[in-house]
């Protein structure tokens, strides 16, 4: 009896605390469901008055659709880089499936059910550009008339310390739009 005490003790201290992914949301559903996934996370930590990013990938298989559940609060200057060395994984391995997507996922708060939005051809850049049209969205908003009125192939330039949420608000808010003027580069700096 003594000896279930001790394993009932030790097992609840391994235990320990949960790890969770806080993860955007909003009122509507890009896409709604995803077959043959695999998750990655993106946790949110600290580290006295750092935030760091902790990546969980122990489960990407290349052939598969990657799923991104990515902690709200984490700034796009932490997200984005370990983004691209991900979609790098992806694309150079010799098991990619040429019909896999990367998605991130969000919660719908008006139909209560997990969504998705997918980002496989957006390839990000950490530098600025000097060549066509950006439109910057810095974390205190923008305008969606502007970026409707903008020429074609206006790539977007993203505030490197907004939130993943606000990041994802907006793109979102951007593909309801279904605009044909938006690049697939996108730069955040």
């Amino acid at each position: 009896m003594k000896y279930t005490y001790l394993l009932l003790i030790l097992v609840l201290f391994s235990c320990g605390k949960k790890e969770s992914v806080l993860l955007p949301k909003s009122n509507r559903t890009i896409v709604a469901k995803v077959q043959d996934y695999s998750p990655i996370y993106l946790f949110f930590k600290t580290n006295g008055n750092d935030t760091l990013v902790e990546v969980n990938r122990k489960n990407a298989i290349s052939s598969t659709n990657w799923i991104f559940h990515i902690d709200k609060r984490l700034p796009l200057r932490l997200v984005v880089p370990e983004i691209i060395k991900l979609q790098a994984k992806k694309e150079g391995s010799a098991h990619k499936s040429e019909t896999s997507e990367n998605y991130y996922s969000y919660s719908d708060s008006l139909h209560k059910n997990l969504a998705f939005i997918p980002f496989t051809k957006i390839n990000y850049q950490l530098t600025s550009s000097k060549i066509g049209a950006l439109v910057l969205i810095s974390k205190n908003g923008f305008s969606l008339d502007v970026l409707k009125k903008t020429e074609a192939n206006t790539s977007l330039k993203f505030d490197k310390n907004m939130s993943f949420d606000k990041y994802l608000q907006y793109k979102i808010a951007i593909q309801n739009l279904q605009l044909s003027n938006v690049s697939q580069v996108e730069f955040v700096f």
